[in-house]
């Protein structure tokens, strides 16, 4: 296996036609069938790099930006944007375009932290990432500081470090009631 391989080497596309088993009740493409399709990418990104199978262990931020049609094609593009030890970033962007018109939308980006496994489930040692250009190190800077601060808001936010005084200001102007009791 490679030490360093580059995102070109992992890069995966596949595009699908959304059928009307696919829709919701409001008529347009069903969220969590995309968000299915968008785990099944990033899962063979994920692997492609690492060579294992993988699983997910987070997914950042999921924006519905745009509806999509029944009938439109659907593409899904992923490619890994980090790597750590045992785990990698991939960067998922899904694409919809309209057959008769050819007009393109952009509907979603995500990014799917991914965790390679071997046969008894325990993590591995993956490839590094091998930067390519101002691009990949935009892409793999910005996710070390999306994981930076995820892991700062979580320990932020732990039962045992929040101090609620510190914390009522923020909820002046909100949508909530407080009650000590």
């Amino acid at each position: 296996m490679k030490k360093f391989k580059s995102a070109e080497e992992s890069k995966v596309e596949i595009t699908e036609l959304m059928l009307p088993s696919h829709s919701n009740f409001g008529g347009k493409v069903h969220g969590g069938h995309i968000l299915n399709l968008m785990d099944q990418i990033a899962f063979a990104c994920a692997s492609k790099h690492s060579q294992a199978y993988c699983v997910t262990a987070s997914v950042n931020r999921v924006d519905f930006l745009n509806p999509i049609e029944v009938g439109e094609l659907v593409t899904l593009k992923a490619s890994i944007n980090y790597t750590g030890r045992t785990s990698m970033v991939v960067g998922v962007r899904v694409e919809s375009e309209n057959i008769t018109t050819g007009e393109t939308k952009h509907c979603n980006s995500s990014y799917f932290t991914m965790v390679a496994k071997d046969e008894a489930g325990k993590n591995i040692v993956i490839p590094g990432l091998l930067l390519n250009g101002k691009q990949g190190i935009r892409r793999f800077a910005r996710s070390k500081e999306r994981k930076a601060s995820a892991n700062y808001r979580d320990s932020k936010y732990e039962s045992s470090n929040f101090e609620v005084d510190e914390y009522i200001r923020f909820l002046q102007d909100e949508n909530v009631k407080i009650n000590f009791d």
